[in-house]
């Protein structure tokens, strides 16, 4: 299992093979991959940025039509087409400005065209539960990134961290509990599938 500092020497490594190189954290909810992302994207300076799955959720309106909202989180609650869209133009475009989503935990939804890559950015860091996931058409997420690695935290600490975070959302800890327990770990079991396809692997201990 990597470090950290082992994974930015790697990422620094793969930035000087061409222009611009995506790499993906992918893992369980709760695993630090936002945490470990933003840790990157820091370490490497003013020439990576961070692009989150998370903006691409599906509205919660659209989810309640659906009647997925029960659900979300799961991979069929996430616009994956539009994702892939977006990083396909990550890589292709790098001479203008590409804009993405941002999703805010406090509202449950995301806002259109908060991330600017901008053709400076060498490194993109993207981060999400399903970047490795086999069922269509996530499979071409994978096929956009360099490398991804997968982010691992013992199961304690990473429910512990879920439920925490729930409740300092303003859900009730029987709520943010039980959350954690249902929604959140069926697709934790999901992500545990895909944990042979990554590069390698991190700890999202910090």
């Amino acid at each position: 299992m990597l470090t950290q500092p082992e994974l930015v020497a790697t990422v620094r490594e793969l930035a000087r093979r061409r222009p611009r190189v995506l790499v993906g954290l992918a893992g369980p909810p709760g695993a630090g991959k936002s945490t470990l992302a933003a840790s990157l994207v820091d370490a490497l300076g003013g020439s990576a940025a961070y692009l989150p799955m998370d903006g691409f959720h599906l509205s919660n309106a659209v989810l309640a039509a659906l009647g997925r909202a029960d659900r979300k989180g799961a991979p069929d609650t996430f616009d994956a087409h539009g994702y892939v869209a977006l990083l396909r133009r990550v890589r292709d475009e790098v001479d203008r400005p590409v804009y993405a989503p941002r999703f805010h935990r406090d509202v449950e939804e995301s806002i259109a065209a908060e991330i600017a890559i901008r053709p400076a950015t060498r490194v993109v860091v993207t981060e999400g539960n399903y970047l490795l996931l086999g069922q269509p058409p996530w499979p071409e997420v994978a096929g956009c990134l360099d490398a991804c690695w997968y982010v691992a935290l013992p199961e304690d600490v990473r429910i512990a961290r879920l439920v925490r975070r729930r409740i300092e959302l303003g859900q009730p800890p029987e709520v943010a509990r039980a959350w954690a327990h249902g929604s959140d770990q069926r697709n934790a079991d999901l992500v545990a599938t895909t944990r042979a396809r990554a590069t390698g692997e991190v700890s999202g201990s910090g």
